[in-house]
């Protein structure tokens, strides 16, 4: 598989971080990384990482590449793709956050790739994808959006809890990581709230993943709530569901049930252990659901909580479902 990243940020990095670390059942080649950013400045934020580390070996930007790995990526600083040469790419991953009008999004196409991932939602995309819970409608989309990181762990979650008992209504709490959307110092942003210091304060604010899972999961639209609270932590993020079951179920026999599907699942996890967050860094699953935290109240009542890395199992899943759009196989949760 041929890929191209546009934006090599938060998600270009890690996801270039995979490429060159992680199994592939099927080799993965990067043809261009595009950023406006200089391309010492790009060397500089991939051998240097706050969150995962350094990389573990000489990485430089020269001659209009970047070198880590024996590789030599090719690197350009076009603010429009449309000035680049994508021809020959398989799947273009845009990790801009910008994608969001259907000209944008096309951009990819029109430079030559054969299909664009977008890492987030974005209402240009033909169709959003989540990884175990409704890739099987990618169909020939050229246009994706692999919805949110917060998307990604709960959607799995609740697919599986509804063929396990039914979910007859369900309201999810992200305790969610701060992010670059929030500032280190308090200065205005259009929420009043986000507009506080992220490192300092839990935040309540609202979470994409509310409206994605009526899209993901069109048979529980209007069913399942959702909100977030920002927290001092830089990484690693976490999901509080509660849930109604459509059918009473014993709390041992859904716990079983529940290991038994988490087992089968390409993307959930699962920990007996007494985990903090940061354990859970660079944990490629899009949910690790901590068994110990599962509560069932009167047989109809379900209490389930999950960490998920929301940078790492995120970019994990843009590999795998890149994987799909091209017909490649896709790598290992």
């Amino acid at each position: 598989m041929k890929i191209a990243i546009n934006g090599f940020g938060r998600i270009g990095r890690t996801i270039l971080r995979q490429v060159l670390t992680r199994p592939q059942t099927a080799p993965i080649e990067v043809a261009l990384i595009n950023d406006i950013a200089p391309l010492d400045m790009l060397a500089y934020l991939f051998a240097y990482d706050s969150t995962f580390g350094p990389w573990p070996g000489e990485v430089a930007g020269r001659g209009a590449a970047l070198h880590v790995a024996d590789r030599a990526i090719p690197v350009t600083h076009a603010p429009d793709l449309a000035h680049t040469d994508l021809s020959g790419v398989d799947v273009l991953l845009d990790c801009t956050g910008i994608a969001r009008s259907s000209d944008v999004a096309a951009r990819g196409l029109g430079a030559g790739a054969g299909k664009v991932l977008i890492s987030g939602p974005s209402p240009a995309a033909e169709l959003t994808v989540v990884l175990g819970a409704n890739h099987d409608r990618l169909g020939d989309a050229r246009i994706v959006s692999n919805a949110s990181c917060t998307t990604n762990a709960l959607a799995p979650l609740l697919r599986v809890v509804d063929r396990i008992a039914g979910v007859e209504r369900a309201h999810m709490t992200t305790i969610h990581c701060y992010t670059n959307s929030q500032p280190m110092v308090d200065a205005p942003r259009g929420d009043f709230a986000r507009s506080r210091a992220g490192a300092l304060s839990m935040v309540p604010t609202t979470s994409s993943a509310t409206h994605l899972i009526d899209e993901v999961l069109p048979d529980l639209a209007g069913r399942v709530s959702g909100a977030a609270v920002r927290v001092p932590v830089a990484s690693v993020s976490s999901v509080d569901l509660v849930v109604q079951l459509a059918r009473p179920m014993p709390e041992p026999a859904f716990r079983e049930a529940l290991h038994d599907a988490a087992k089968a699942s390409p993307v959930l996890g699962w920990t007996e252990a007494p985990l903090v967050s940061s354990d859970l860094r660079a944990r490629p699953e899009s949910l690790v659901i901590a068994a110990r935290e599962t509560r069932v109240i009167d047989d109809r009542q379900v209490r389930l909580f999950g960490w998920y890395d929301n940078e790492w199992g995120f970019s994990a899943r843009m590999l795998d479902v890149a994987a799909l759009m091209s017909g490649a196989p896709a790598g290992p949760a």
